[in-house]
């Protein structure tokens, strides 16, 4: 039951972080990006703020110097600079598309930094998933778009940042990380406003449009928190993937998006890797379990 629950929050996560990607890009049609997240990482702020102050926990703390934490804020920040200029300037179900690839970044990052030990078929998962993002972007061919290309950063910037999370000492509140986050979003929205300009903003609509995306990030924060804490991680974390399915949902909906038979292909083959290396994952954390049982 507890990892039905998980499932559910992981779910409600990706549906919540799909819309608010659509609402983004909804928004920077007719104002600023940076504006938009602006607005969204301080309501995110303010709202850990009231959590952290309620439990105690001090948001200036000599925590925001742990150098994991500073490292992960620093890869927030890069990661949703280049995340919302891909989502505004890309389809949004082919953005959501190359940054599925994230999880395999992490495995690969993993090996790099942590000593994490892989076989030939966890190789080859990677490998066919890194081969999925080149059929996506399609280097070399006269269909290829440079600005896929930040969606490809916005990946790297993620997994690193999530990389980074892992270094994080567990004294450190997640509460603490969350508020953090939404500053780190606050920041981006400030480097990016330069560069992506817009229109004027529209004050009912657009105001009611932010405050829904504000709502929709911190729900997909709470849900996957939630999600990860209920579950066991190797169960919840392939519905992870769902995203995808949200974005070319909405994509589809909302801005008419028709998704072609390569970025298909490829997204099959990020989704199908990813799947199948958090499978064997699992297979290897059970397998001195299952050892001993035959043990003994």
């Amino acid at each position: 039951m507890e990892n039905l629950r998980g499932i559910g929050f992981m779910i409600l996560a990706m549906a919540s972080f799909a819309l608010e990607d659509a609402l983004v890009k909804t928004l920077a049609a007719s104002m600023p990006a940076g504006l938009v997240l602006i607005f969204v990482g301080l309501c995110g702020a303010v709202f850990f703020w009231l959590l952290c102050r309620r439990r105690g926990i001090r948001v200036v703390s000599p925590a925001f110097l742990n150098r994991p934490l500073l490292l992960r804020t620093i890869a927030e920040i890069a990661g949703t600079v280049f995340m919302v200029a891909a989502i505004v300037s890309m389809p949004l179900s082919t953005a959501s598309a190359i940054m599925q690839a994230a999880p395999l970044m992490v495995g690969f990052g993993a090996v790099l930094l942590f000593g994490a030990v892989f076989g030939w078929r966890r190789w080859a998962a990677l490998a066919t998933g890194f081969a999925g993002v080149l059929v996506i972007i399609r280097p070399g061919l006269d269909s290829f778009d440079p600005v896929s290309l930040l969606a490809l950063a916005a990946t790297a910037s993620m997994s690193a940042r999530d990389l980074a999370t892992r270094a994080v000492p567990r004294e450190i509140p997640s509460l603490l990380i969350a508020f953090y986050g939404f500053c780190a979003m606050a920041v981006a929205g400030g480097i990016l406003t330069p560069f992506l300009e817009g229109a004027a903003p529209v004050a009912s609509r657009n105001l009611w449009l932010l405050l829904m995306a504000a709502c929709c990030g911190i729900c997909g924060y709470f849900a996957i928190t939630q999600a990860m804490r209920i579950g066991e991680v190797a169960v919840v974390t392939p519905f992870r993937y769902t995203r995808l399915l949200f974005a070319i949902t909405l994509g589809f909906v909302v801005f008419g998006e028709r998704p072609d038979l390569p970025m298909m292909v490829g997204a099959a083959l990020i989704l199908g890797s990813g799947l199948y290396t958090l499978h064997r994952e699992r297979h290897a954390r059970s397998r001195p379990l299952s050892s001993a049982l035959k043990a003994g």
